[in-house]
């Protein structure tokens, strides 16, 4: 277990590592969690650390206290409007929804602006009840980025996007399930166990089956599947021994000791 070293005060990301599961907590609880221009700025660096470990299987993305995020820091905001589509939140959300392992975020309280282009950027969202969401620029006279607004078309489609962004109201967890902007809605008091147990499920699947799968799943949003891309991960399949350790696990009733990463 690893903790980033700073006053119990200080906006940061906070890092800790359990077994193979990286989890990133965003702690500012002064403001409600918002995102610092610096924690902006650390996020990228931080999943590039974590990318080249290869310890690391899954990625779970939470928060200190009661609310995911708030989103931007309001006192600092005016840096993200200026930079726009090369703003640090677009690429720390970018960082997140680049990182090739499977990422999880975990959800309670409010999950605003900045937060649910985080999460949205997750591979996976649960949620607790209560949990709230919202899409906020329309508040501010803001102009959502367009790559941010495109993942969030590809999640919860044009009409649910345009609900968000065009009132820039605040939806409850039972309508963020059934518009698929998250993926579990669970009591506050079990979120916590669903996802270390989940996050732990997930670490000891194919990493290989779960690398591929993001870049299949991503590339068939975007209709940009090669087959010959293809090939290169199916031959991979068969010279990295990852399939021929889960047939024979299966076979001898054992735990799979998937031997394939990225490193």
């Amino acid at each position: 277990m690893r903790f980033q070293e700073a006053a119990i005060d200080t906006p940061r990301l906070d890092l800790d590592l359990t077994g193979q599961v990286a989890t990133v907590t965003i702690v500012n609880p002064a403001r409600r969690n918002a995102m610092t221009n610096d924690m902006w700025a650390a996020l990228p660096r931080l999943l590039d650390e974590l990318r080249a470990d290869a310890g690391v299987r899954v990625l779970v993305l939470t928060r200190a206290g009661g609310t995911f995020c708030a989103g931007a820091d309001i006192t600092e905001v005016d840096r993200l409007v200026a930079e726009g589509e090369q703003s640090l939140a677009v690429r720390a959300e970018q960082a997140v929804a680049a990182f090739p392992k499977p990422t999880l975020a975990a959800i309670e309280g409010d999950c605003v602006g900045g937060g649910c282009q985080l999460a949205a950027a997750c591979d996976l969202r649960f949620a607790a009840e209560g949990a709230r969401f919202g899409v906020t620029p329309a508040r501010l006279g803001i102009v959502y980025p367009a790559s941010t607004t495109a993942r969030l078309v590809a999640l919860i489609g044009p009409s649910a996007t345009k609900h968000l962004l065009y009132s820039a109201d605040l939806i409850g967890a039972d309508r963020a399930l059934r518009i698929g902007l998250i993926d579990e809605l669970h009591p506050a008091a079990d979120l916590a166990a669903r996802v270390a147990a989940f996050a732990g499920r997930l670490a000891e699947r194919s990493l290989l089956t779960q690398v591929a799968a993001k870049e299949f799943v991503e590339a068939s949003v975007h209709g940009t599947v090669e087959p010959g891309w293809v090939a290169d991960w199916h031959d991979l399949m068969r010279t990295s021994g990852e399939a021929a350790e889960g047939i024979a696990a299966f076979n001898e009733r054992r735990t799979p000791a998937f031997p394939w990463s990225p490193h």
